[in-house]
């Protein structure tokens, strides 16, 4: 069976440095008609468990540990008994929104995580926040980009725990080095191209 993409949109709140935001996330949901991976874990549980439709999930990934993008994923771990893989550099940020809770199983640059018939390859773009991860699945032509890249440029960085030259220097390294017509996927918003954002 041919690995998909399947997705949703779910709405919540985003709250760092004392404020908080109303923002619509994007979940992403990669695998065959019988196993998949989720990709974060924003708002609502019972959304993302409608995307994935009653397969097996494999594994939970978290591209990075703002509140909005891994609120309900302990439920989610729990609901599904997949296991959550999170960057390390991102511990303090995850202590923030699950104080008390343990950290994810690490996630490490380079990692290839299987997911019903594609492979997500881990990219480390630090910027956004200190362990920002990009995971690219070359035989969808995709790349899932968190908060790292957007259609109208790199993510934000205004709040703690963020560097604009540092994401910057991740986009071109990490993004720009794959094929320019690559789809981004992320994490809100509307998809784009690479070569579309190439700066």
């Amino acid at each position: 069976m041919a690995a998909r993409v399947d997705h949703a949109v779910t709405s919540g709140t985003f709250s760092l440095d004392g404020e908080t935001f109303d923002v619509d996330n994007n979940v992403w949901v990669v695998g065959d008609d019988a196993e998949c991976v989720v990709i974060d874990a924003p708002h609502s549980v019972d959304a993302i468990l409608e995307v994935v439709a009653g397969r097996k999930v494999t594994a939970i990934v978290l591209t990075h540990a703002h509140d909005d993008h891994v609120r309900v994923a302990p439920e989610l771990a729990e609901r599904t008994s997949a296991p959550l893989l999170l960057h390390p550099a991102e511990e303090v940020l995850w202590k923030l929104t699950h104080p008390g809770l343990p950290m994810p199983a690490a996630l490490s640059d380079g990692q290839e995580i299987p997911a019903g018939g594609a492979t997500l390859t881990v990219l480390h773009t630090p910027g956004h926040s200190p362990g920002a991860v990009c995971l690219y699945a070359a035989e969808l032509g995709a790349v899932f980009t968190g908060d790292t890249l957007f259609q109208g440029g790199p993510g934000a960085t205004g709040r703690s725990y963020s560097d604009r030259p540092t994401i910057e220097k991740s986009i071109r390294e990490r993004l720009f080095a794959l094929p320019p017509t690559t789809v981004v996927h992320t994490g809100h918003g509307s998809d784009t191209t690479l070569e579309a954002e190439a700066f």
